[in-house]
C-alpha cells in the first residue's frame, strides 16, 4: 500500500517513512545537465526535421510551378477561340485568362524566391 501511495504522490517511499535523504549537489547538477542534454538533442532533431520539411515544400512548389507552366504552354490559351456569346463560357474564359495572366507574372518571382530558399537551406545543412 505504501508503494502505491508513493507512486500516486510521485515521492519516494523513504520520504513517506520520514527518512531524510540528502542528495549531493553533484548528483543534482549531473541530473540537470543530463536532462538539458536530452532537451538539446530533441531541439536539434526538431530543427533538422523542420528544415527538411521546408526544403521539400520549396522543391514541391518549384515542381508545381514548372508543371503549371508546361500545361499552360501545351494548352496555348484555348479560351481565345471560344464563343463568348454564351455567358457561362464567357465567365469561364475570363477566369481562365485572369489565372493565366496572374500566374505568368507572379510565378517566376515565386520560383526564384523558392530556388534561393532551397539554396540557403541546403547550405545550412
Amino acid at each position: 500500500m505504501l508503494i502505491s501511495i508513493s507512486e500516486a504522490l510521485e515521492t519516494p517511499v523513504s520520504t513517506l517513512l520520514g527518512e531524510t535523504v540528502t542528495e549531493t549537489k553533484a548528483d543534482s547538477l549531473k541530473a540537470i545537465s543530463e536532462k538539458l542534454e536530452v532537451i538539446n538533442l530533441q531541439l536539434a532533431h526538431r530543427k533538422t526535421a523542420r528544415r527538411k520539411i521546408i526544403l521539400w515544400l520549396l522543391i514541391s512548389l518549384c515542381a508545381v510551378i514548372v508543371i503549371i507552366f508546361a500545361a499552360l504552354g501545351f494548352l496555348n490559351s484555348p479560351y481565345l477561340g471560344w464563343d463568348y456569346s454564351d455567358p457561362e463560357t464567357a465567365v469561364l474564359g475570363v477566369a481562365f485568362h485572369a489565372f493565366e495572366w496572374l500566374f505568368v507574372r507572379a510565378a517566376p518571382l515565386i520560383f526564384i524566391i523558392a530556388i534561393i530558399g532551397i539554396f540557403f537551406i541546403a547550405k545550412k545543412s
